[in-house]
């Protein structure tokens, strides 16, 4: 049975955030209440951004985040474009980037002309000689382990390595204002005939063995950026199941998502649609929390 928003419960949390309560009790005494977690999670993000809007006077009061931070109740702080004004292009510095298409939940953003085809070669190029097959982090231990859901090969770029990853990796935190120390290096990745990754989250899930060693490194991945660096004949779209969103991957476009949280109510389960014809190339970067190193 669905569970619905109705206005005693905005006004509910209005009166919990008016008392000083943090959203993480609040959305801790929803659920505790029986609210489903994703319902109530929405309801506090849009019932707490709507007071904040219709009474400045709170804004102005409020702590202050960077520029481009967003937070869901109880999340923490996620990089986002500046879009409040329907923008069609970003200014990269370097070149204007495309807004495509967006979502809100999840929140996704399709972007065109991230990279040129020039860079999009060059990065095929440099990563082709290192390529071997792709792993896993190994939630178990924190290390990194090979997975059958995912038939790729691939290899790593340090950031800033090639002329080519420090334009894009600065593009990325100009748009972004996400510190690029934020940021793990290029995941270049090649995908065959039949070669797919099966929908996953790339949070690090807090319940396994293994992830404190890997938040040591910098925290928590709170986005991904997908970048196609070329164009299968068929088939290797990035699918978001839980929206029924799929994204084609069209050389230069690139698109991202955040997760202010380890959590599926995010709704990032995504995964890389089997290549029907042809080969497809992209390159992955995740944002942490803190500096990556």
């Amino acid at each position: 049975m669905s569970q619905k928003i109705t206005p005693e419960l905005r006004r509910w949390i209005i009166e919990q955030a008016s008392a000083g309560f943090e959203p993480e009790a609040v959305l801790a005494s929803m659920v505790a209440s029986g609210w489903q977690e994703a319902v109530a999670v929405n309801a506090l993000e849009n019932t707490l951004r709507e007071h904040l809007r219709d009474n400045p006077v709170l804004v102005a009061a409020a702590p202050t985040e960077p520029a481009q931070a967003a937070t869901t109740g109880g999340g923490v702080p996620v990089p986002d474009f500046p879009l409040s004004q329907s923008p069609r292009q970003l200014d990269a510095g370097d070149r204007m980037v495309d807004v495509i298409a967006t979502l809100n939940n999840p929140r996704v953003v399709v972007l065109g002309n991230l990279l040129s085809a020039e860079e999009c070669e060059a990065l095929i190029e440099s990563a082709r000689p290192r390529l071997a097959r792709s792993l896993t982090v190994a939630i178990k231990t924190g290390g990194e382990e090979t997975n059958p859901d995912r038939t790729s090969s691939g290899m790593f770029f340090t950031r800033g390595e090639t002329p080519e990853v420090a334009r894009v990796e600065a593009r990325i935190a100009r748009l972004l204002d996400w510190p690029l120390e934020n940021g793990e290096g290029f995941q270049v990745l090649n995908y065959g005939p039949g070669a797919e990754y099966k929908p996953h989250y790339d949070y690090f899930d807090p319940s396994e063995p293994g992830t404190p060693t890997i938040l040591r490194r910098g925290g928590q991945r709170v986005a991904t950026i997908v970048m196609y660096l070329n164009e299968p004949a068929r088939g290797g779209g990035t699918t978001f199941p839980d929206v029924g969103f799929e994204v084609a991957p069209v050389r230069g476009n690139a698109v991202f998502f955040s997760y202010d949280r380890a959590h599926p109510s995010t709704r990032t389960l995504h995964g890389g649609a089997p290549v029907i014809e042809g080969e497809k190339w992209v390159a992955t970067k995740w944002l942490r929390e803190r500096e990556f190193v």
